[in-house]
């Protein structure tokens, strides 16, 4: 018995060993909140709590291999990558699904997200091209990252998908800025881009996309219409109290109040049925994800694995942000998930991938002598 202990443990460890444990702890925390939550907000459903475990265990798997591969060969195999993940992003625009636009490739079995694929091979890519430049990177190296960057976020853009073209863009914008890009061209871009901003209202956003912004700053123009949503939302949040009204008990999910409440607005859900606490601790958990991240990219011994694993945290960190934001009315509604709590397979997917890669720069990092 003590033998086969003994083999069981040896293989756990090996197994394991390249997973960072704390990390781990955290995302599988947050999966099982998620996962109570959404059995909530979903009625009670089994069926609903089962179809996202079973794409927590497809981007657990995917996490557990990326990890062991070390950062060398992912950033060879890295402009493969990326151009692999171009091409359903192209085709979706002919092919594709979705409420507002082409987002959503149906498979038969899944529904699948080409834009989820860049919120990694992106920063990869970006990554990839800096490491080979000198640093900080000169007006060309930044010319060049702004295409790569660039192409992706105008194809997400003409779905059209603002939200993700927007965390797209952003998770590439943070290699340049973890590059040693100057404050300068930071505030150079954000004067372009408020500079373009009246041409975009009048040339490149849809009806829906200009109500959503006319509601975020007079909700209560259209309580009954467009404004229903972050009013539910924040009634929910509000509702909530200390230490909320219990699992199961929340009245504007399960009274169909709340709109897109297993998806965008299951945040909401969580609040009204945790309260405060809920949040604090659920927040508690997102904040260590990042920091970790951050953490393994400070200790990285290589500019490709320091740029991508710090723009991986900054990005997680964007999109409990924006979501957070948009439940609360203080963003605009863009249609963005909560990491790991709303439901979805390919956003899950990815971002557990890309946890991996962060793991896998942790796994394999040189020890000093060595």
């Amino acid at each position: 018995m003590t033998i086969i202990l003994r083999w069981l443990l040896d293989l756990l460890v090996r197994f394991t060993r390249t997973l960072d444990l704390p990390l781990l702890g955290a995302l599988l925390a947050l999966m099982v909140i998620g996962l109570a939550v959404l059995y909530s907000a979903g009625g009670q459903s089994t069926s609903l709590v089962f179809a996202q475990g079973a794409r927590f265990a497809v981007g657990l798997a995917a996490m557990w291999g990326l990890s062991r591969l070390p950062p060398n060969q992912l950033r060879n195999w890295t402009p493969w990558i990326y151009g692999a993940s171009l091409v359903p992003l192209l085709a979706v625009l002919f092919i594709g699904e979705g409420r507002h636009g082409a987002h959503w490739i149906n498979l038969g079995v899944f529904y699948f997200q080409p834009s989820e694929l860049l919120k990694l091979s992106l920063p990869m890519m970006v990554a990839w091209y800096l490491n080979r430049q000198a640093l900080p990177p000169r007006f060309a190296t930044v010319v060049v990252a702004g295409v790569l960057i660039g192409v992706p976020t105008a194809l997400i853009l003409l779905q059209p998908d603002f939200g993700t073209a927007m965390l797209v863009g952003i998770s590439g914008a943070f290699v340049l800025y973890l590059a040693g890009l100057p404050w300068w061209w930071t505030g150079a871009a954000l004067g372009a881009i408020a500079a373009a901003a009246p041409a975009a209202w009048f040339w490149l956003l849809r009806p829906y996309q200009k109500d959503r912004i006319l509601t975020f700053l007079d909700p209560e123009s259209d309580p009954l219409g467009a404004g229903w949503n972050i009013i539910q939302s924040k009634i929910a949040i509000g509702g909530g109290g200390m230490t909320g009204k219990g699992w199961g008990d929340g009245t504007q999910a399960h009274l169909n109040y709340i709109p897109e409440h297993t998806t965008d607005f299951i945040f909401a859900v969580l609040s009204e049925e945790f309260g405060w606490v809920g949040v604090v601790v659920t927040l508690a958990l997102y904040l260590f994800v990042v920091g970790r991240c951050l953490w393994i990219a400070a200790a990285a011994r290589d500019g490709f694995s320091r740029l991508v694993s710090g723009a991986l945290g900054l990005a997680f960190c964007v999109y409990v942000i924006v979501n957070g934001g948009m439940i609360a009315g203080m963003l605009p509604v863009v249609g963005v998930p909560m990491p790991l709590l709303s439901y979805g397979g390919t956003a899950a997917v990815s971002l557990l991938a890309g946890l991996g890669v962060v793991m896998a720069v942790r796994a394999h990092r040189p020890v000093h002598g060595h």
